[in-house]
């Protein structure tokens, strides 16, 4: 098992940073990575034609490597509502159709679907929260049929961490023909996702929660139902023979190879782009599967002192161990904010959810800070 990797960043040892779901910490290699990038920017005769696309395809190898899926269907992109604008704008649903979301889904995976409702006659149909992980999962699995159009959900759920069976829910969407699509912003990195094993049409990821990667870079795996769709931009660096600078005025409509039409434009960030591939790097080297045993050897001493206190908390079966949520009806959250600050503990509030994030560079003192604190709230 993996031991604490906190002495790879750069977090004050006074602090119990818990809030990963957030903004995660950057790893000091990553840093490194990005003053590099600075510096080369400040020397751009250093810079040749080929950089613009060796240090990008192999940000795109690195996340194929750690989702399972060819790098050539790995586009760059900026964040989730870019990549979700993209799988709304390639949407060909029919008329009566609906778009199928869980209640209390992030706000860039609703509006998403604004407009495509309405150009397209389609609406939306959220599903509830049930009293548990495993009737929430059986009510959007009774929900899919031949008239759901798109199922969009997360692996597991962004405020709570609640897991969904996404094997059994690919399964569904294949047999109603149902686009199935993953935000995979609060799962890659922290929880293992074979794509070889799970078939999605589309996986959304931003890059600087579990990825250890900047704000404003993120990444996404598009399937053969978007093998020829319209992109979100028409960047020249995307159309075939970009890469010979002297022939750019040789205009095409063809694209590069795979999903590399979706890219944005100016994909080639000589800053962002290192960094990001520094920070997938690592998270290889530990492997998804390290880092969520890592948290649930954390998480679990503390699980029956929360109960006994009164906190809610889902079942360990549909629980992720990197991401979780505790509630308490009774909680004062003013004194819960005190008592947070006191203790140094930092946190997410989300509705009436404590969304708690753990990972390497935690270690048993956070997680015994976070139950002082819990305690002396009540």
């Amino acid at each position: 098992m993996l031991t604490c990797q906190k002495p790879l960043f750069s977090l004050p040892e006074a602090i119990h940073y818990l809030n990963g779901a957030s903004m995660s910490p950057l790893l000091k290699s990553v840093e490194e990575a990005g003053i590099q990038g600075l510096l080369r920017k400040s020397q751009p005769h250093t810079i040749h034609q080929e950089d613009y696309f060796t240090d990008v395809d192999r940000v795109r190898q690195l996340f194929g490597q750690l989702v399972h899926v060819p790098y050539e269907r790995v586009a760059i992109i900026p964040s989730v509502s870019y990549g979700m604008a993209i799988v709304a704008k390639n949407l060909n649903a029919r008329p009566g159709q609906h778009i199928l979301l869980v209640a209390d889904e992030f706000p860039s995976d609703v509006y998403a679907w604004e407009e495509v409702c309405q150009t397209q006659a389609i609406s939306l149909k959220t599903i509830s929260r049930t009293g548990d992980g495993k009737s929430w999962n059986e009510a959007v699995l009774d929900a899919i049929s031949e008239e759901t159009a798109l199922l969009m959900i997360a692996p597991i759920h962004w405020s709570d961490g609640t897991r969904f069976d996404i094997e059994a829910l690919s399964k569904r969407c294949r047999e109603t023909g149902t686009l199935f699509v993953l935000d995979g912003t609060q799962t890659v990195g922290a929880l293992p996702l074979d794509l070889t094993e799970v078939s999605v049409d589309a996986l959304i990821v931003g890059g600087y929660k579990w990825l250890l990667g900047t704000y404003g870079m993120g990444l996404a795996y598009f399937g053969p139902a978007f093998d020829e769709g319209r992109s979100i931009e028409q960047s020249w660096i995307n159309r075939k023979g970009s890469d010979n600078f002297r022939l750019l005025m040789a205009y095409t409509t063809e694209f590069r190879p795979g999903a590399s039409r979706y890219s944005m434009g100016e994909q080639s960030n000589f800053i962002q782009i290192p960094m990001l591939a520094t920070a997938l790097e690592q998270i290889l080297a530990w492997t998804p599967e390290a880092v969520q045993a890592y948290s649930e050897a954390l998480v679990r001493p503390h699980v029956a002192h929360w109960q006994e206190l009164g906190f809610w908390i889902e079942a360990e079966a549909y629980r992720s161990s990197h991401l979780f949520g505790l509630r308490h009806e009774g909680l004062d959250m003013n004194r819960l904010r005190t008592e947070l600050e006191r203790h140094q503990v930092y946190i997410s509030t989300r509705g009436t959810t404590l969304r708690i994030a753990t990972h390497v560079y935690n270690e048993a003192a956070d997680l015994e800070a976070l139950t002082e604190a819990l305690s002396a709230s009540l």
